[in-house]
């Protein structure tokens, strides 16, 4: 017999069959989305150019082949990309004993709206939600911890907003749905300055 694997017949039609199924379903790799083709080319749109949401949306929107334009007004015929920040906020979801907080819960939601020339405004949004123990025995490490939570949250909620370029793509589809006067969600009620991150508890 030579060094060589060998697979039995039934391994390998399973292994086939498991290709099969995962192309037929539009997979797609972490991070990816279907952007829609008239979205592949967007201007983005941010009070704070420099902030670390502006950053991820450009990582994401760039991880699925779109094309950043950098000044807003120099396109009319390019949708755009308002981003209007991003607001954390944090729980107290079990206590010790004694008292004191053993766990929080943390929620950040990121809105944004999508201008469509000719179309209309399309509000957007995401919300994720993550948990962590507070060990005030470890201050320093507890920070560190909590930055590291909320850059993965950013990164989670960023993923979603950009899927959320697939609702406006129906929207668009649609005439029967008006965006403009649509029933405001827990998202569109946030209070408008949201490039800060709210809530006292939230605080180093």
């Amino acid at each position: 017999m030579s060094g060589g694997i060998v697979r039995h017949p039934i391994v390998s039609l399973l292994l086939s069959m498991a290709v099969l199924i995962t192309a037929g379903c539009g997979y797609h790799l972490r991070g990816t989305t279907s952007v829609p083709p008239e979205m592949k080319t967007l201007i983005v749109d941010t009070s704070d150019p420099y902030g670390p949401l502006n950053r991820a949306v450009r990582e994401q929107l760039r991880l699925n082949n779109v094309t950043i334009l950098d000044k807003p007004g120099i396109r009319q015929d390019v949708p755009s990309l308002r981003l209007q920040g991003e607001t954390v906020s944090r729980d107290t979801a079990s206590i010790f004993q004694d008292g004191k907080t053993a766990e929080y819960s943390m929620m950040m939601v990121v809105r944004a709206q999508v201008l469509v020339p000719n179309k209309g405004i399309y509000p957007i949004g995401a919300t994720v939600y993550r948990s962590f123990f507070d060990n005030s025995q470890a201050a320093l490490a507890k920070d560190s911890e909590q930055d590291i939570i909320v850059k993965e949250m950013r990164t989670q909620a960023v993923e979603k907003l950009v899927r959320q370029l697939l609702t406006v793509h129906v929207a668009e589809a649609n005439p029967a749905i008006n965006t403009l006067d649509h029933t405001p969600s827990a998202v569109d009620r946030l209070p408008a300055d949201a490039n800060t991150i709210s809530d006292s508890s939230y605080k180093r």
